[in-house]
């Protein structure tokens, strides 16, 4: 049906239609006039008017129609699912992913470097304790997190403090930053999977280009076999302590700290199980004040009555019910008639456990260490037999306990045959501070001993055991994969010369993708200047020219606030330190193992969340009800 104005007639217009012409008339009155002609046809075809207010009317229904079928869509999609699940598809769930890991890594970046800040946990339970720390593992697991991208970021933290002890930090930034250039690729319309190919061309150039550098000195030094000159490697040993230690709550006393990590690796020649190695905190005195001793120290007292001093020591670790032994019949009453029988109950229950110390007694010992509790009667009867009895030993205190004596921990005593003992030389008491302690010398594993660690409080104590704790990982795993590289950003600075060399190489849409990469890489070595103060533009243009020269070994450093230059070959810098101004003569040296396990995961990570396009989340499945 056709409609016009109001003041034109049905016979105009059909006069204009027969003429060849049309009139569009707005709410104003004012006709336009367009020619309607058609190509080769002899009559005008017919064009239907409608009004502006039918036309929004139409567009409007139109809308509501389109609106419907998307909820119907909408709800159908939904209905696939149980527990009211959702989703996210497409750009609004990759926008999501690289939202929440560049998140995480912005939330950790200020820690990063020997200026890094330290943060603030406070826990929201009834005590509210709180944790100050700057290790990038402690602070990310104690978050609670709900992006799904994030929590990847998290778990390669904590992978990579499992496995090498250091670099937590960095390979959450470093993932971060690849994922914030990937994010300015796919908005200029490149395909993930092309990102991802180019991310892994550039992770491979980078190990190979950080494998041309490194350097390896445990040929002069075998660590079961002591040879004559260890000084090359174990200077190395020192410089990646006091490099890993720079940046923690140990810095001011970092040589301290290194020479004490790197002698209780030694001791244990090539193993890199640290359970021999004990850390104790007692708060008191300062940092400086803490010491190595070698051997083994439990946090408990010797009892009253007991032997102080206990020679050729030959020890039964237990764990054991040294309670009234009694007969567990759970349901069940006894009634007696007098207060006689109670007391023949109670001698039963007496003669019951003396003959199980005698038991004990007969594997011929000296010293008795239980996991659990010693009740006044067998300690009376340890006492008289003078063998020292230790109780309630925590079960990580008897584990290495055994460990380093020799022992099995044991729980029946009829066969003494079966039952290994462990041996030490010496058992005396000891003073830290202000508590008493029960020292093992001289026992079985030689390697074993104890860090003591003095502070002014526990939160002082507890992040020098996590910074200490890092030291000895990374030391222990260098003593296995001892190749050492520079630090100071020298490695990131090599591996994105390289990077950028092959992205010139590189036919196609992946250059953009290594470009990329190498712009990541270098964004390490300027948040470590920005959180020193310095003017990180400034450096990194002084760095890329030095690193243009053959053999440069140039890094920040973040004392001076200045390039560090040096251009002399790297096996020359680490083994005779007296070209001043190269990272080598300052000792900044990082242990390879710790730099690719941060390409390597890192790369893995971002590689993992390009190739998210929706995420799914799903209520908790609701428990069913069991009749």
């Amino acid at each position: 049906m056709v409609s016009c104005h109001h003041h034109r007639s049905r016979r105009d217009c059909r006069e204009a239609r027969r003429q060849g012409r049309h009139q569009v008339v707005d709410t104003a009155g004012v006709a336009v006039e367009r020619e309607a002609a058609e190509r080769g046809a002899s009559a005008a075809r017919p064009v239907r008017l409608f009004s502006l207010t039918f036309g929004r009317d139409c567009i409007a229904r139109l809308r509501e129609k389109h609106s419907r079928e998307l909820n119907l869509r909408h709800n159908l999609r939904r209905s696939i699912f149980k527990d009211e699940a959702s989703e996210e598809k497409g750009e609004r769930a990759r926008m999501a992913s690289f939202v929440g890991a560049m998140a995480i890594a912005d939330l950790v970046k200020t820690t990063l470097g020997p200026k890094g800040m330290d943060k603030i946990l406070q826990s929201t339970g009834r005590g509210r304790e709180v944790t100050v720390t700057n290790d990038g593992a402690t602070i990310l697991k104690s978050l609670h997190i709900d992006n799904p991208a994030a929590k990847v970021l998290v778990d390669i933290s904590k992978v990579q403090d499992d496995e090498v002890g250091d670099g937590t930090t960095s390979v959450v930034v470093l993932a971060g930053e690849l994922l914030r250039e990937a994010e300015k690729l796919v908005a200029a319309k490149i395909h993930p999977m092309t990102i991802i190919s180019g991310f892994r061309m550039a992770a491979e150039c980078a190990r190979n280009a950080l494998l041309e550098k490194v350097v390896d000195n445990k040929a002069d030094y075998d660590i079961v076999v002591l040879i004559p000159k260890p000084e090359k490697f174990r200077s190395d040993l020192l410089n990646i302590a006091m490099t890993t230690l720079s940046s923690k709550i140990l810095s001011q006393d970092k040589e301290h700290f290194a020479k004490l990590a790197v002698d209780a690796v030694m001791r244990l020649k090539g193993s890199t199980n640290l359970e021999s190695i004990q850390i104790i905190k007692k708060p008191g005195g300062s940092l400086k004040d803490s010491f190595l001793d070698e051997g083994f120290i439990l946090d408990k007292k010797i009892g009253i009555g007991q032997p102080k001093r206990i020679e050729n020591a030959k020890i039964l670790v237990a764990n054991t019910a040294m309670d009234t032994d009694k007969v567990k019949i759970y349901g069940a009453r006894v009634r007696v008639d007098s207060m006689a029988r109670v007391a023949q109950i109670e001698t039963a229950e007496k003669e019951k456990m003396r003959e199980k110390v005698q038991k004990i007694i007969g594997h011929g010992i000296n010293c008795f260490v239980n996991r659990q509790l010693i009740y006044n009667f067998p300690e009376e009867l340890f006492a008289d037999a003078g063998i020292l009895a230790i109780e309630h030993a925590d079960f990580d205190g008897i584990e290495r306990l055994a460990l380093v004596t020799g022992g099995e921990i044991a729980s029946t005593f009829d066969n003494p045959e079966s039952v290994k003992l462990g041996h030490c030389d010496l058992i005396e008491e000891i003073m830290i501070g202000e508590d008493k302690l029960i020292h093992f010398s001289g026992v079985a594993m030689g390697q074993a001993c104890t860090i003591v660690l003095r502070g002014a409080s526990h939160h002082v104590l507890d992040e020098a055991e996590r910074s200490l704790h890092d030291a000895l990982c990374v030391l222990s795993q260098t003593v296995n994969d001892s190749r050492v590289l520079l630090g100071g950003g020298w490695p990131e600075m090599v591996m994105a010369k390289e990077v950028d060399a092959l992205a010139k190489k590189t036919p196609g849409k992946r250059s953009l993708a290594i470009e990329a990469f190498s712009r990541a890489l270098l964004a390490i070595p300027t948040i470590i200047a920005d959180n020193a103060g310095l003017d990180s533009a400034e450096l990194i243009s002084q760095l890329r020219a030095e690193h243009q020269k053959e053999g440069c070994t140039a890094g920040i450093d973040v004392i001076s606030g200045s390039v560090s230059i040096g251009t002399k070959s790297l096996v020359n810098l680490l083994s005779d330190y007296h070209d001043v101004g190269d990272m080598a003569e300052r000792g900044i040296c990082e242990a390879f193992k710790v730099k690719q396990a941060v390409l390597l995961s890192s790369t893995e990570a971002a590689e993992m969340i390009l190739r998210v396009d929706e995420i799914i989340t799903c209520a908790p499945r609701r428990r069913e009800d069991r009749m």
